[in-house]
């Protein structure tokens, strides 16, 4: 069988052109709206997309002037979406930072359960001392500090959705047993970050664990992906970059002593379609056109950490930008925006129209067929195992991707005709139900 893609819908209110809202077909209120998200994820898994994502953060991102503010709360949405849907993965964005394990393993237990076993994990750090502050806490921890409390709190959300076996319910009637309590398992667990007592309230969910997902590029982020994620959402601008980002995280995976082909690497990539090349691009400049650029010139200088007033629209950026060690928030996305000002001789403006579309990510303009050859392009060169697809506009981005792109790519054998069998997310992705680490142990115990 051919190798096959995994597609995974990016999900952000009238789309991911900042400038998307302002068109006449967008509704400036759909970011709050259900029926909006549950018309993009019955779409999406009309294209056999593998899976939709939600971003979050706990803060306020930016100037409500730009564009659409604020954001449901993931978890809750993805409830939701779970009763519309039948096949279609769902994966919530949530923070280590700002969160305690309890708590959320069981969320993330609970849609598992409701959904039938579709849930997916984005683990994030969060950057900014804006989500910070609203913690209580003063400025945003360190990088590496942030990545240590992840690590900790995701060994003990593995510890708690293992604290029940997946026979510990027995259900006699007769006997009046309901449950085996020799078959719990408290992780006890006294660390740096954490101290949690007991098992999780909530059995075994259907996936074992949700699929686990990370986003971070930098140093930090690929050693905590190697060790843990399953599928990583990423951002390259070119080919070459991402063959290397690909290349570079598989061997990495290996040394942790897992199989590469389960992490799956998936690039954003900010599709805009027309039925010509023109017409493609004639869309892209409309959402060009309605930017408001000291919008953009505010969140460049933030993002690279310079003081207001910093950055002329017409100038490039300046030669003494902080180094990628001195930034505390998202360095990898400080370094690919670099990156590419430099490596293009961008001004200002250019640049923040580069950004409005994906905010880094790689954005195509072209015809349905020119869409599917970059796809399979980077899919059959080494730099993907399928791509986090973020149209500029939704939901019109996304019928189109899917009643236009998605017939070439079946075609070319490179998607499924439909969804089949197989009914976890994890299944989809290829990848084994994790062994209870309770179990398991009890097993080599014996053997010894």
């Amino acid at each position: 069988m051919t190798r096959q893609l995994h597609l995974n819908a990016f999900l952000m209110s009238t789309g991911h052109h900042e400038a998307s809202w302002r068109l006449p077909e967008s509704d400036p209120h759909a970011h709050v709206e259900l029926d909006h998200y549950v018309r993009l994820a019955k779409s999406a898994e009309r294209g056999t997309f593998d899976s939709l994502f939600l971003a979050d953060g706990p803060q306020l991102w930016g100037n409500i002037a730009q564009r659409p503010a604020g954001a449901l709360e993931p978890l809750t949405l993805l409830t939701a979406l779970a009763t519309a849907t039948e096949h279609i993965g769902l994966i919530a964005t949530a923070s280590t930072s700002y969160n305690s394990p309890y708590n959320l393993a069981r969320k993330f237990a609970s849609l598992d359960i409701i959904s039938g076993g579709r849930a997916g994990w984005n683990i994030v750090t969060t950057a900014g001392a804006e989500a910070a502050r609203n913690f209580g806490l003063d400025a945003e921890p360190a990088h590496a500090e942030r990545y240590a409390r992840a690590a900790e709190f995701l060994d003990v959300a593995l510890k708690l959705w293992d604290s029940w076996e997946d026979d510990a319910i027995i259900g006699d009637k007769s006997a009046g047993v309901w449950g085996d309590d020799a078959k719990i398992h408290p992780p006890r667990h006294q660390g740096t970050y954490f101290s949690v007592e007991g098992a999780l309230n909530v059995p075994r969910s259907p996936q074992g664990y949700p699929l686990l997902v990370q986003a971070g590029s930098s140093e930090d982020g690929k050693r905590f992906a190697a060790r843990y994620a399953e599928a990583v959402f990423t951002a390259q601008q070119t080919l070459k970059d991402a063959q290397d980002f690909y290349a570079d995280l598989k061997s990495r995976t290996a040394a942790a002593g897992r199989d590469p082909e389960h992490i799956k690497v998936l690039p954003g990539i900010v599709p805009v379609i027309g039925s010509t090349e023109a017409e493609a691009r004639a869309a892209e400049q409309v959402l060009e056109d309605h930017i408001v650029y000291t919008h953009g010139v505010d969140r460049l200088e933030r993002l690279l950490q310079l003081e207001p007033g910093s950055l002329e629209l017409d100038a490039r950026l300046p030669a003494d930008l902080p180094s990628e060690d001195a930034i505390e928030g998202a360095k990898s996305r400080y370094t690919l925006i670099v990156e590419l000002a430099r490596r293009e001789s961008l001004t200002v403006r250019q640049l923040v129209g580069r950004l409005g579309g994906g905010r880094g990510h790689l954005t195509f303009a072209g015809t349905p067929e020119q869409v599917a050859d970059a796809i399979e392009r980077w899919f059959t060169l080494g730099a993907a195992d399928g791509f986090n697809i973020m149209p500029a506009v939704l939901p019109s981005g996304l019928d189109l991707f899917v009643d236009h792109v998605v017939p070439i790519l079946r075609a070319r054998g490179l998607l499924r005709e439909e969804y089949g069998p197989r009914r976890t997310l994890r299944d989809r992705y290829g990848l084994p139900r994790p062994a209870n680490q309770y179990t398991a142990h009890q097993y080599t115990a014996t053997l010894v």
